[in-house]
């Protein structure tokens, strides 16, 4: 307890972990299902910066865009074009889910870079009911469409006959994990990265240090932008590649 204490007095007690704690809104005490907390103040934020961004900004469609208006037009351009690049064109029909997806996943990601925000993302709550809806929407579109062939996608013909079995195990585990990973690298990723930041900026209070501690935070929270955005395009690129093994279970 003394360590502590004396710890505390340097001001080298931090805890990295806190800032992903999940709080009520109002007053104090568990929280329940039902409970309105940070997790859910942030993620109505997002919906409201999404609002804002994809049906207020253009509203106008001016011929000349303004700023917001550019904005869209290319978070538009980009999705759809990935989509189709990647999905074909029968999964052009998606591209509204996929582009919801999109769009949450980045502004949530920008929002949690603000002081003092909660990074929603973060939490393997939020990523795994993501990625368990795109497992489960893409498994059913496999059979609606597709029937018990859709189970060709684990039967490798171009293998050799007696490595087929095995390749079979192996494509049907790497299947089940797809939601696992799926959810685990964004939530891992915008995790790991605010909690480096929170490391940083403990050190920012030691005099000596806190030069080098502020320009490595600054070079962080630069990285951590640039992961904002690559972590929402990994999760949507990923929706379409099983998007398309669902559309086409034979290539």
């Amino acid at each position: 307890m003394a360590s502590e204490a004396q710890a505390e007095g340097t001001g080298l007690v931090f805890h990295p972990m806190d800032q992903f704690i999940v709080k009520p809104l109002f007053g104090e005490g568990p929280v329940h299902w039902y409970t309105p907390t940070n997790v859910t103040l942030w993620m109505f934020l997002a919906i409201v910066a999404i609002t804002l961004l994809l049906v207020v900004g253009p509203r106008g469609r001016a011929v000349v865009p303004s700023r917001s208006q550019s904005v869209a037009e290319l978070a538009y351009g980009f999705v759809y074009r990935m989509v189709e690049d990647v999905a074909g064109k029968d999964g052009l029909k998606f591209f509204p889910y996929i582009m919801t997806l999109f769009m949450f996943i980045v502004c949530s990601n920008f929002l949690g870079l603000l002081p003092m925000s909660f990074t929603t993302t973060s939490h393997i709550a939020v990523t795994g009911i993501m990625a368990a809806a795109v497992f489960l929407g893409v498994t059913v579109l496999g059979f609606v469409l597709h029937g018990f062939s859709f189970l060709k996608l684990f039967w490798i013909s171009a293998a050799p006959l007696p490595l087929r079995p095995i390749l079979a195990v192996i494509e049907i585990i790497s299947y089940f994990v797809r939601p696992v990973s799926h959810s685990i690298r964004l939530a891992g990723n915008m995790m790991a990265g605010h909690a480096v930041i929170k490391v940083f900026a403990a050190f920012a209070a030691i005099a000596v240090i806190s030069p080098l501690s502020i320009l490595a935070i600054t070079a962080i929270y630069a990285l951590e932008t640039l992961v904002s955005f690559i972590q929402a395009y990994v999760f949507a690129i990923l929706t379409c590649v099983y998007l398309k093994d669902a559309l086409h279970p034979h290539h």
